[in-house]
């Protein structure tokens, strides 16, 4: 008798693509009378507390997977019931003109969602349903991470779930006949380097968030803005969002891409620059700051797709697969949609007792992208692209549109656009950057280097952040309440880490490089990037003798995995944590 943990389905990570899955699978189960056995498995100690996103999602695939959603009591932060985008100065704000705004980013009617607290309950209310379907048992797993892919020959059979092994493999493994990951890289990454899944290489942006108990009475639950500017001025590409959620609560959070050329573009006093905007500090006037947290944004979108969604025994999903649509700020949707079309094709194949090989799983990735997940993918197939192709027009022309926010209005800061730089190029970039933004004409496949590469060591931004801490064209200083900004270290402390003793999970490969590294950016007075760009405090820079080495603090890890995308010498890797330890984003 083997003492092999088996199931038909295992599923990597608790995402809400991989619960959209289960849901879909139970249900059609229910339907058929298909006997399988499923197991869920998540690093975080608790199913969706290590989960962050701004989370404002059309609601259309939610209703479809669960029909009866009206009478479920689905927890939501209200529907969006305004929805504006910014152009903040360091003072000042000019609101876009509905006309002039894209489409993807008016949001009334979409739900405002806590995701972390969405999907605790996509996992309770899984467990209240399998009650109703004898046929299928179902086991949740939180608290136990895949460390590694374990394959038969080229097909995977299972993942290792114990991160020392000390025992024998079966002791140590958990295996499927399918195995499904819908993580963010963190081991999806091995499958898609073992089989050249990627042509191209995903791109990633960083989120950092926070989120606010505000004082009663201004009345911002179902208020959505999303902005665009400062605090980001040195040419990095990225925006910021504030939402209004209920019990007076508000998450304000930016956003900002890792192909940047700043080697230090500090995420985390980013946001704090971002709070000082005066629109933002009176927000958060006499406010106490709740949650922090960070996390990867895969951006690559249509381009960074995999050739293959499927391999012989295993499926990519959402964050793993890479369906965020940048342009439109939509993700949730499309990764649960994946979610259901992968229940789909399973449940065909559990009924045809097939192998759930590469080729009877193939159906998955014609439908995903017969759906509106790949029509829309297309459509904003450029969106990414536009950004990075021109280096005028974050470095240039929006330092120009900025100056004329705070100066005399925005249109002279368009004006100025067109008088300090050639007319005809500034024309011909802005209908370049709109053709490739519509996404209707096509000019063929383009390619990504990875983010790192774009890094320039010695890089100076046209304009450095003044954030209020300065005149701004002669103009008075911002008055900041310096209780509402925090510290890196300090920050630490509202992601509330715990971490198992003698956690060892971020690999530096080679300690030399790290030396030779800190001995470049030393020289150009930076720090290296690993250090300004961990939004928690974790890398730092030890003096040992006359040596500076690599050091890490784990214990402030938020298992955003930035620093790993920003090494400039790829010698990091962030594993999963074991044992459930990490932060805890509940309610973030």
């Amino acid at each position: 008798m083997s003492d092999r943990l088996e199931y038909d389905v295992l599923l990597v990570g608790g995402s809400p693509s991989n619960f959209a899955l289960a849901h879909r699978l139970v249900d059609l189960a229910k339907e058929s009378g298909q006997k399988f056995t499923m197991a869920i498995i998540e690093k975080s100690a608790e199913f969706g507390s290590h989960i962050v996103s701004g989370a404002v999602t059309k609601p259309h695939v939610i209703k479809k997977l669960f029909p009866n959603w009206e009478s479920l009591n689905i927890p939501t932060e209200g529907v969006c019931t305004s929805s504006d985008f910014l152009v903040l100065g360091e003072k000042y704000s000019w609101p876009v003109p509905r006309f002039l705004q894209p489409e993807g980013i008016q949001k009334e009617g979409y739900w405002i969602l806590t995701l972390s607290v969405f999907v605790s309950w996509m996992a309770s209310y899984l467990k209240e349903k399998l009650a109703d379907v004898p046929n299928v048992t179902v086991d949740l797993y939180p608290g136990f991470a895949a460390h590694k892919i374990v394959y038969d020959g080229s097909r995977v059979v299972g993942v290792q779930v114990v991160e020392a092994s000390t025992g024998t493999p079966n002791d140590d493994n958990l295996y499927a006949k399918v195995t499904c990951f819908g993580d963010k890289g963190f081991i999806s990454q091995d499958l898609v380097a073992k089989f050249n899944l990627r042509d191209n290489p995903q791109v990633w942006s960083v989120g950092v968030k926070e989120v606010w108990q505000i004082p009663p009475g201004q009345a911002l639950e179902g208020k959505v803005w999303h902005t665009m500017g400062a605090p980001l001025v040195d040419g990095t590409f990225g925006g910021g969002f504030v939402y209004g959620m209920k019990n007076n609560r508000l998450t304000i959070g930016l956003v900002m891409s890792l192909d940047s050329p700043n080697p230090n573009i500090n995420p985390q006093q980013r946001l704090q620059d971002y709070k000082k905007h005066p629109w933002l500090q009176k927000m958060i006037a006499g406010g106490k700051l709740l949650k922090y947290g960070a996390a990867l944004l895969p951006e690559g979108g249509y381009y960074s797709l995999p050739k293959q969604f499927a391999t012989d025994g295993a499926m990519l999903l959402g964050d793993a697969l890479g369906v965020l649509d940048v342009g439109n700020l939509a993700g949730i949707d499309k990764a649960m949609q994946c979610g259901m079309e992968a229940a789909d094709v399973i449940h065909a194949e559990l009924q045809k007792r097939g192998r759930f090989s590469a080729e009877s799983l193939k159906d998955y990735q014609s439908n995903v992208m017969a759906s509106f997940v790949g029509r829309d993918l297309k459509l904003g197939r450029y969106f990414r692209f536009a950004w990075s192709e021109n280096h005028r027009l974050l470095r240039n022309y929006l330092p120009s549109v900025l100056d004329g926010i705070d100066g005399l209005g925005a249109g002279l800061g368009f004006l100025k656009v067109g008088l300090t730089n050639n007319p005809l190029t500034a024309l011909r970039d802005a209908l370049r950057l709109k053709t490739l933004l519509d996404g209707k004409f096509d000019i063929g496949p383009i390619h990504y280097q990875k983010d790192h590469t774009h890094i320039v060591p010695d890089y100076k931004p046209v304009r450095p952040f003044l954030g209020g801490d300065a005149s701004v064209n002669g103009r008075s200083k911002n008055p900041i309440d310096k209780t509402t900004l925090y510290s890196r270290p300090d920050a630490v402390f509202f992601a509330n880490t715990h971490y198992h003793e003698g956690n060892a999970h971020i690999d530096e490969f080679n300690s030399a490089v790290c030396v030779a590294c800190i001995a470049k950016y030393d020289a150009l007075a930076k720090d290296v990037p690993c250090v300004s760009d961990c939004t928690a405090e974790v890398h730092r820079v030890d003096v040992l003798g006359q040596a500076r080495k690599h050091g890490m603090s784990l214990e402030n890890c938020v298992q955003c995995r930035t620093c790993e995308i920003v090494c400039p010498e790829e010698n990091l890797r962030v594993k999963p944590t074991a044992e459930g330890s990490g932060p805890n984003f509940m309610g973030l």
